[in-house]
């Protein structure tokens, strides 16, 4: 075995937007976790795997971003988020280039201040800072409030000045063996994938707080004899008005969510994908345990 080889566990945390799950994909150079533009994308904790047989293997773990809940749900992916902290080796903090440290960046602090895990700051979307000289600046804003281990300025979105960040947090992970093969992604199931790439294009196609009111579950999943995947979906949202809006006039919204969604699926499944998808109602999901429960958003286990 190599004696140099170093393995770990990092979670990526930050407020809802940030970049977090733009930035897990990019690293390890596959979609995995969904992303766009709307708040509380990421609903679960999401294990992907990074591994250089000469340097390591970086488990990363994406978490919903902390922010204040409003429901059972909303506590749940909170909590989520928090306990991971005190799991992991290595904290990477996302935060948007700005003077300003807000409310909720202020609760992470608070929450990083109870933890002795190394914490690298990321800097993130600097492609929309026009003065780069400002860039500067907001390095030294957040140096006066938390002792970081490492500060990295970069673009998740346009992959800039990444290619730094893996060796960073393989100075910090500590020596041991693979915890993975290494052709391994993720430990998550494909249905499970296959049920997010439909939820994002809920979340790209659907306005306001529609999208956050819909959960997706997998009903059928299953391989023919000439390759092809058979997967059927069941979109639940909360009210009949909301069922309206996501099948759309004469079906036309359900296609094209089912269209894009078909697409991301043939890819990451390698094959031709034949996707059927289905609306229901159900009132208050977001609240209700035991339907919490069946959509998979249970408490992880302590590692």
């Amino acid at each position: 075995m190599n004696n140099n080889f170093k393995s770990g566990f990092v979670t990526i945390i930050g407020r809802p937007n940030v970049g977090k799950s733009t930035l897990m994909n990019h690293l390890i150079g596959q979609k995995i976790a969904i992303t766009s533009n709307k708040p509380q994308t990421t609903r679960n904790r999401i294990q992907t795997v990074y591994t250089d047989m000469e340097k390591g293997q970086i488990v990363f773990v994406d978490t919903p971003g902390i922010h204040k809940a409003k429901n059972k749900l909303g506590e749940y992916m909170v909590n989520v988020a928090e306990k991971t902290l005190n799991e992991v080796d290595v904290v990477l903090w996302l935060v948007e280039p700005s003077n300003f440290i807000g409310a909720g960046e202020q609760h992470i602090i608070e929450k990083l201040q109870r933890v002795n895990t190394p914490v690298i700051l990321i800097i993130n979307k600097v492609d929309t800072v026009d003065e780069k000289e400002k860039i500067l600046e907001y390095i030294d804003t957040y140096r006066k409030v938390y002792d970081f281990a490492e500060i990295v300025p970069l673009s998740a979105l346009r992959g800039q000045n990444t290619e730094i960040l893996t060796d960073l947090i393989f100075k910090y992970l500590p020596y041991g063996p693979q915890f993975y093969d290494e052709d391994t992604i993720t430990d998550q199931p494909e249905r499970q994938i296959c049920a997010e790439l439909v939820r994002e294009k809920l979340l790209t196609c659907l306005d306001k707080e529609i999208p956050h009111g819909t959960a997706v579950e997998v009903t059928k999943f299953s391989e023919r004899d000439d390759g092809i995947i058979d997967l059927e979906v069941t979109i639940y949202c909360e009210k009949d008005s909301h069922k309206g809006i996501i099948i759309g006039k004469k079906g036309a919204m359900l296609k094209k969510i089912a269209s894009a969604a078909r697409t991301d699926c043939e890819e990451f499944l390698g094959c031709r994908v034949n996707l059927q998808c289905w609306v229901k109602v159900k009132a208050d999901w977001r609240d209700n345990e035991f339907m919490l429960n069946n959509f998979g958003f249970k408490q992880q286990p302590n590692r």
